[in-house]
């Protein structure tokens, strides 16, 4: 027959034990960032295009692996911003005119039609015509500035991306002139047609690519977008320009680019 035996007290039997407490986890040293590999580009100077000196730009300006998807976003956010979106026309209530019905309901044999402003009238409305309206798209200004190096760094790798002493100019404003220099260059409409971003457009230069031949074109540092850097067989960029334009499309990094000496 099973008996119960009571719980011993508290204080009869009192075992006073310590629990350490728990080691603290070692603290693991937080690992520095790793460096940025910089990026070696030759300056030259124009119309000569003798080699100059040499600049150095971090790998994440200039060096960055093609993003297809990047670039088509930003091209189309660049062509919806200059749409204009003004075309408009007249719906039947914009449109002067009686609002006598036409002919009568039945009995003529033909169609049924309203008063003049209908649009199947001539000098009627227009039926679901445009109307102004906004057509630019929104994209964040980070994707878009990464998009930005993205293309830069597309031109570098191939080998396209000519950077030039500060303040380009030539002797003469005649187009003949800058003909000779591109073609003797292997700059011209026969190696593919060059882009001359510059941050003061002189000038003789500006003249000279204005009178045609088809050898490039000269923009000035504020009106480049990434479809020009990728229309171009070839981008020349004075060194302040690309600099500046770095700084300005860096949103995305700590780092920024350094400033043109």
């Amino acid at each position: 027959m099973a008996t119960e035996t009571p719980l011993p007290h508290s204080h009869e039997h009192s075992i006073h034990t310590s629990i350490p407490p728990p080691p603290n986890p070692p603290q693991m040293a937080r690992r520095p960032a790793p460096s940025t590999p910089d990026v070696l580009t030759t300056i030259y100077r124009f119309p000569s295009m003798e080699p100059k000196s040499f600049a150095y730009y971090p790998a994440n300006q200039l060096h960055l692996p093609l993003r297809r998807d990047l670039l088509h976003r930003a091209i189309v956010f660049e062509g919806d911003a200059t749409r204009q979106g003004t075309a408009s026309t007249k719906w039947r209530d914009d449109v002067h005119g009686s609002g006598r019905k036409v002919r009568p309901q039945k009995g003529t044999g033909r169609a049924r039609l309203g008063d003049r402003m209908s649009p199947s009238m001539r000098g009627g409305g227009v039926a679901f015509g445009p109307h102004p309206r906004d057509f630019s798209t929104g994209l964040p200004r980070k994707i878009y500035d990464l998009a930005w190096r993205t293309a830069l760094s597309y031109r570098y790798r191939r080998g396209q991306l000519v950077v030039l002493e500060n303040g380009i100019e030539i002797e003469m404003n005649e187009p003949r002139w800058l003909a000779q220099i591109m073609t003797w260059n292997h700059l011209g409409k026969s190696d593919g047609a060059s882009l001359v971003v510059a941050r003061n457009l002189e000038e003789n230069i500006s003249q000279a690519f204005s009178g045609g031949e088809g050898h490039g074109s000269l923009k000035s540092e504020e009106d480049v977008d990434v479809k020009d850097l990728l229309k171009a067989g070839r981008i020349m960029i004075e060194k302040r320009s690309l600099d500046a334009l770095l700084r300005k499309h860096s949103s995305d990094l700590n780092r920024k680019a350094p400033s043109a000496a």
